[in-house]
Protein backbone atom coordinates (compact mmCIF):
# COMPACT_ATOMS: atom_id res chain seq x y z
CA UNK A 1 0.00 0.00 0.00
CA UNK A 2 1.44 3.49 -1.13
CA UNK A 3 1.93 6.22 1.97
CA UNK A 4 0.96 9.29 -0.32
CA UNK A 5 -1.42 11.12 -0.19
CA UNK A 6 -2.95 12.37 -3.09
CA UNK A 7 -4.16 16.44 -2.92
CA UNK A 8 -7.50 17.23 -5.02
CA UNK A 9 -8.30 20.52 -6.97
CA UNK A 10 -11.99 18.92 -7.05
CA UNK A 11 -13.83 15.48 -7.29
CA UNK A 12 -17.17 14.22 -8.51
CA UNK A 13 -20.04 13.89 -5.80
CA UNK A 14 -20.08 10.26 -6.89
CA UNK A 15 -16.28 9.84 -6.42
CA UNK A 16 -17.04 11.72 -3.19
CA UNK A 17 -19.99 10.16 -1.66
CA UNK A 18 -17.62 6.28 -2.18
CA UNK A 19 -14.28 7.79 -0.64
CA UNK A 20 -16.64 8.79 2.56
CA UNK A 21 -17.66 5.61 2.78
CA UNK A 22 -14.25 3.81 2.78
CA UNK A 23 -12.14 6.66 4.56
CA UNK A 24 -10.21 8.57 1.40
CA UNK A 25 -9.16 4.85 -0.08
CA UNK A 26 -9.67 3.16 -2.95
CA UNK A 27 -8.05 -0.18 -5.46
CA UNK A 28 -6.57 0.37 -8.41
CA UNK A 29 -8.69 -0.80 -11.04
CA UNK A 30 -6.51 -0.02 -14.16
CA UNK A 31 -3.79 2.54 -14.20
CA UNK A 32 -3.76 4.76 -17.99
CA UNK A 33 -1.52 7.71 -19.33
CA UNK A 34 -3.58 10.34 -18.02
CA UNK A 35 -6.44 8.63 -15.57
CA UNK A 36 -5.93 5.63 -12.99
CA UNK A 37 -9.37 4.01 -12.35
CA UNK A 38 -10.29 3.06 -8.77
CA UNK A 39 -12.91 0.88 -7.17
CA UNK A 40 -13.83 2.95 -3.78
CA UNK A 41 -15.97 0.14 -1.94
CA UNK A 42 -17.99 -0.79 -5.08
CA UNK A 43 -17.88 2.30 -6.28
CA UNK A 44 -15.93 3.08 -10.13
CA UNK A 45 -14.02 6.56 -9.29
CA UNK A 46 -10.85 7.47 -11.49
CA UNK A 47 -7.69 9.83 -10.72
CA UNK A 48 -7.14 12.42 -13.27
CA UNK A 49 -5.02 15.75 -13.85
CA UNK A 50 -6.09 19.32 -12.81
CA UNK A 51 -7.23 19.84 -16.19
CA UNK A 52 -9.28 16.90 -16.99
CA UNK A 53 -13.06 17.30 -17.81
CA UNK A 54 -15.16 17.16 -14.15
CA UNK A 55 -17.74 14.50 -13.97
CA UNK A 56 -19.70 12.38 -11.11
CA UNK A 57 -16.85 10.09 -10.33
CA UNK A 58 -13.62 12.11 -10.90
CA UNK A 59 -10.94 12.79 -8.87
CA UNK A 60 -8.56 15.35 -10.04
CA UNK A 61 -5.00 16.58 -9.06
CA UNK A 62 -2.26 17.89 -9.55
CA UNK A 63 -0.37 15.51 -8.23
CA UNK A 64 1.53 12.56 -10.20
CA UNK A 65 -0.44 9.76 -11.40
CA UNK A 66 2.02 7.66 -10.84
CA UNK A 67 0.88 5.25 -8.27
CA UNK A 68 3.12 3.60 -6.36
CA UNK A 69 0.93 0.53 -5.11
CA UNK A 70 -2.62 -1.15 -5.42
CA UNK A 71 -4.42 1.47 -3.34
CA UNK A 72 -4.56 5.00 -3.45
CA UNK A 73 -5.63 7.52 -0.46
CA UNK A 74 -7.03 10.85 -1.24
CA UNK A 75 -7.48 13.50 1.01
CA UNK A 76 -11.04 14.14 1.18
CA UNK A 77 -10.53 17.87 2.62
CA UNK A 78 -8.92 19.12 -0.53
CA UNK A 79 -11.69 20.04 -2.89
CA UNK A 80 -15.30 20.97 -2.42
CA UNK A 81 -17.46 17.72 -4.48
CA UNK A 82 -18.70 18.73 -7.73
CA UNK A 83 -22.00 18.10 -8.86
CA UNK A 84 -24.10 19.57 -12.25
CA UNK A 85 -26.72 22.72 -11.74
CA UNK A 86 -29.98 20.73 -12.20
CA UNK A 87 -31.86 21.92 -15.28
CA UNK A 88 -35.51 22.24 -15.02
CA UNK A 89 -37.71 22.00 -18.53
CA UNK A 90 -40.74 23.46 -19.30
CA UNK A 91 -42.91 23.01 -22.14
CA UNK A 92 -41.47 26.31 -23.90
CA UNK A 93 -38.05 24.88 -22.75
CA UNK A 94 -38.36 21.79 -24.25
CA UNK A 95 -39.02 23.23 -27.69
CA UNK A 96 -35.83 24.95 -27.31
CA UNK A 97 -33.83 21.45 -27.24
CA UNK A 98 -35.43 20.87 -30.37
CA UNK A 99 -34.88 23.82 -31.82
CA UNK A 100 -31.67 24.40 -30.22
CA UNK A 101 -30.40 20.74 -31.16
CA UNK A 102 -30.98 21.21 -34.79
CA UNK A 103 -28.98 24.53 -35.22
CA UNK A 104 -26.34 22.70 -33.28
CA UNK A 105 -25.70 19.69 -35.44
CA UNK A 106 -25.54 22.05 -37.93
CA UNK A 107 -22.96 24.34 -36.48
CA UNK A 108 -20.75 21.93 -35.24
CA UNK A 109 -20.77 20.11 -38.17
CA UNK A 110 -19.79 23.33 -40.64
CA UNK A 111 -17.07 24.40 -37.97
CA UNK A 112 -15.03 21.34 -39.05
CA UNK A 113 -15.13 17.14 -40.07
CA UNK A 114 -16.28 15.31 -37.18
CA UNK A 115 -14.47 12.03 -35.51
CA UNK A 116 -15.76 8.72 -34.80
CA UNK A 117 -19.73 8.24 -34.38
CA UNK A 118 -19.72 11.97 -34.84
CA UNK A 119 -19.44 11.44 -38.63
CA UNK A 120 -23.15 10.14 -38.45
CA UNK A 121 -24.10 13.64 -38.02
CA UNK A 122 -22.62 15.18 -41.16
CA UNK A 123 -24.04 12.03 -42.63
CA UNK A 124 -26.53 9.70 -41.13
CA UNK A 125 -26.11 6.70 -43.35
CA UNK A 126 -22.65 6.50 -43.84
CA UNK A 127 -22.98 5.24 -47.59
CA UNK A 128 -20.75 8.71 -48.71
CA UNK A 129 -17.90 7.94 -46.12
CA UNK A 130 -14.51 6.23 -47.81
CA UNK A 131 -11.59 5.96 -46.19
CA UNK A 132 -8.76 8.47 -47.14
CA UNK A 133 -6.50 11.28 -45.68
CA UNK A 134 -9.59 12.62 -43.47
CA UNK A 135 -11.07 9.16 -42.29
CA UNK A 136 -9.58 6.03 -41.01
CA UNK A 137 -10.29 2.33 -42.46
CA UNK A 138 -11.37 1.23 -39.16
CA UNK A 139 -13.71 4.16 -39.31
CA UNK A 140 -15.50 3.57 -41.85
CA UNK A 141 -15.85 -0.01 -41.00
CA UNK A 142 -17.43 1.18 -37.28
CA UNK A 143 -19.91 3.57 -39.63
CA UNK A 144 -20.88 1.12 -41.66
CA UNK A 145 -21.88 -1.47 -38.96
CA UNK A 146 -23.29 1.55 -36.23
CA UNK A 147 -25.44 3.64 -38.66
CA UNK A 148 -28.48 1.70 -38.92
CA UNK A 149 -28.77 1.15 -35.36
CA UNK A 150 -27.56 4.63 -34.54
CA UNK A 151 -30.82 5.77 -36.78
CA UNK A 152 -33.22 3.09 -35.18
CA UNK A 153 -31.95 4.56 -31.73
CA UNK A 154 -32.47 7.97 -32.42
CA UNK A 155 -35.94 6.93 -34.19
CA UNK A 156 -36.91 5.35 -31.35
CA UNK A 157 -35.96 8.04 -29.21
CA UNK A 158 -37.52 10.58 -31.43
CA UNK A 159 -40.51 8.53 -31.21
CA UNK A 160 -40.85 8.42 -27.54
CA UNK A 161 -40.48 4.78 -27.83
CA UNK A 162 -38.64 3.24 -24.77
CA UNK A 163 -38.91 -0.49 -26.17
CA UNK A 164 -38.06 0.32 -29.60
CA UNK A 165 -34.81 2.24 -27.84
CA UNK A 166 -34.13 -1.30 -25.55
CA UNK A 167 -33.22 -3.09 -29.50
CA UNK A 168 -31.76 -0.55 -30.93
CA UNK A 169 -29.20 0.25 -28.19
CA UNK A 170 -28.74 -3.27 -27.44
CA UNK A 171 -27.19 -3.86 -31.00
CA UNK A 172 -24.67 -0.52 -30.32
CA UNK A 173 -23.45 -1.99 -26.79
CA UNK A 174 -19.75 -2.65 -27.25
CA UNK A 175 -19.37 -1.61 -30.21
CA UNK A 176 -16.00 -0.07 -31.47
CA UNK A 177 -12.54 -0.45 -29.34
CA UNK A 178 -11.53 1.12 -25.70
CA UNK A 179 -12.64 1.09 -22.28
CA UNK A 180 -15.41 3.24 -23.28
CA UNK A 181 -16.16 1.41 -26.97
CA UNK A 182 -17.76 3.84 -29.47
CA UNK A 183 -21.54 2.44 -29.43
CA UNK A 184 -21.64 2.69 -25.60
CA UNK A 185 -20.90 6.39 -25.70
CA UNK A 186 -23.12 6.71 -28.45
CA UNK A 187 -26.30 5.13 -25.93
CA UNK A 188 -24.88 7.04 -23.37
CA UNK A 189 -25.59 10.22 -24.77
CA UNK A 190 -28.98 9.84 -26.72
CA UNK A 191 -30.46 8.17 -23.09
CA UNK A 192 -29.05 11.05 -21.37
CA UNK A 193 -30.73 13.41 -24.04
CA UNK A 194 -34.10 10.80 -23.07
CA UNK A 195 -33.20 11.75 -19.48
CA UNK A 196 -33.81 15.55 -19.98
CA UNK A 197 -36.51 15.16 -21.96
CA UNK A 198 -38.17 13.04 -19.66
CA UNK A 199 -38.38 15.98 -17.05
CA UNK A 200 -40.80 17.73 -19.04
CA UNK A 201 -44.35 18.07 -18.03
CA UNK A 202 -46.41 14.47 -19.11
CA UNK A 203 -43.70 12.59 -20.09
CA UNK A 204 -43.09 9.19 -19.81
CA UNK A 205 -40.36 8.45 -16.99
CA UNK A 206 -41.52 5.51 -15.66
CA UNK A 207 -40.81 3.63 -18.95
CA UNK A 208 -37.80 5.49 -19.95
CA UNK A 209 -36.52 4.75 -16.30
CA UNK A 210 -37.39 1.23 -16.89
CA UNK A 211 -35.98 0.54 -20.40
CA UNK A 212 -32.71 2.14 -19.07
CA UNK A 213 -32.22 -0.63 -15.98
CA UNK A 214 -32.79 -3.03 -19.26
CA UNK A 215 -30.30 -1.55 -21.60
CA UNK A 216 -27.80 -1.43 -17.99
CA UNK A 217 -28.54 -5.22 -17.47
CA UNK A 218 -27.73 -6.38 -21.01
CA UNK A 219 -24.53 -3.68 -21.39
CA UNK A 220 -23.42 -6.27 -17.76
CA UNK A 221 -23.03 -9.08 -20.85
CA UNK A 222 -21.60 -6.89 -23.65
CA UNK A 223 -19.14 -4.36 -23.03
CA UNK A 224 -16.52 -3.41 -20.07
CA UNK A 225 -17.79 -2.86 -16.71
CA UNK A 226 -15.99 0.91 -16.73
CA UNK A 227 -18.13 1.41 -20.14
CA UNK A 228 -21.23 0.17 -17.88
CA UNK A 229 -21.06 2.46 -14.99
CA UNK A 230 -20.28 5.40 -17.01
CA UNK A 231 -23.67 3.97 -18.98
CA UNK A 232 -25.70 4.02 -16.30
CA UNK A 233 -24.74 7.72 -15.40
CA UNK A 234 -25.79 9.29 -18.67
CA UNK A 235 -29.17 6.96 -18.63
CA UNK A 236 -29.93 8.36 -15.29
CA UNK A 237 -29.05 11.57 -15.98
CA UNK A 238 -25.04 12.10 -14.95
CA UNK A 239 -22.13 12.58 -17.52
CA UNK A 240 -19.45 15.01 -17.84
CA UNK A 241 -19.44 19.04 -17.26
CA UNK A 242 -19.58 19.90 -20.99
CA UNK A 243 -22.56 17.59 -21.80
CA UNK A 244 -24.61 18.95 -18.82
CA UNK A 245 -23.25 22.53 -20.46
CA UNK A 246 -24.82 21.70 -23.69
CA UNK A 247 -28.19 20.92 -22.28
CA UNK A 248 -28.17 23.52 -19.87
CA UNK A 249 -27.42 25.91 -22.56
CA UNK A 250 -29.81 24.47 -25.33
CA UNK A 251 -33.28 24.54 -22.88
CA UNK A 252 -32.31 28.53 -22.00
CA UNK A 253 -31.93 29.06 -26.07
CA UNK A 254 -28.47 30.14 -25.51
CA UNK A 255 -27.07 28.55 -29.16
CA UNK A 256 -23.29 30.71 -28.60
CA UNK A 257 -22.78 28.47 -25.27
CA UNK A 258 -24.45 25.78 -26.56
CA UNK A 259 -21.52 25.10 -29.46
CA UNK A 260 -18.72 26.38 -27.14
CA UNK A 261 -19.73 23.62 -24.45
CA UNK A 262 -19.82 21.25 -27.53
CA UNK A 263 -16.73 21.91 -28.47
CA UNK A 264 -15.28 21.08 -25.09
CA UNK A 265 -17.04 17.60 -25.00
CA UNK A 266 -15.59 16.52 -28.05
CA UNK A 267 -12.42 16.75 -26.88
CA UNK A 268 -12.70 14.12 -24.31
CA UNK A 269 -10.90 11.24 -25.35
CA UNK A 270 -9.98 9.69 -28.58
CA UNK A 271 -13.46 9.99 -29.80
CA UNK A 272 -15.86 9.67 -26.85
CA UNK A 273 -17.00 13.29 -26.82
CA UNK A 274 -17.98 12.46 -30.28
CA UNK A 275 -19.82 9.78 -29.98
CA UNK A 276 -21.84 11.08 -26.63
CA UNK A 277 -22.43 14.25 -28.45
CA UNK A 278 -23.71 12.17 -31.40
CA UNK A 279 -25.99 10.19 -29.49
CA UNK A 280 -27.05 13.47 -27.62
CA UNK A 281 -28.39 15.40 -30.91
CA UNK A 282 -29.97 11.88 -32.39
CA UNK A 283 -32.22 12.57 -29.60
CA UNK A 284 -33.05 15.61 -29.21
CA UNK A 285 -32.64 16.87 -33.15
CA UNK A 286 -32.70 13.02 -35.12
CA UNK A 287 -29.51 11.84 -37.43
Amino acid sequence: MTDRIVSLTEMGWKAHAALLLTGGTARVVTALTESVYLDAGGTLVWLGRADATRHPRAMLTRDTLAIGGDVVRVDLSSATPWTAAPVVLTADSAANVGRGGRKLREAIVASGLPDGLGLLLADPDAIHMTPGASIRPEIVALLQRAAPPCLALSCACRADDPTAAIGAASALLGLGPGLTPSGDDFVGGALFARALLSRAPNADRIRWAEAGREIVRRARDLTHPISVALLEDMIDGDGHAPLHDVARALVSDDGNTALDAARRLVRIGHSSGWDILAGFLATVATL
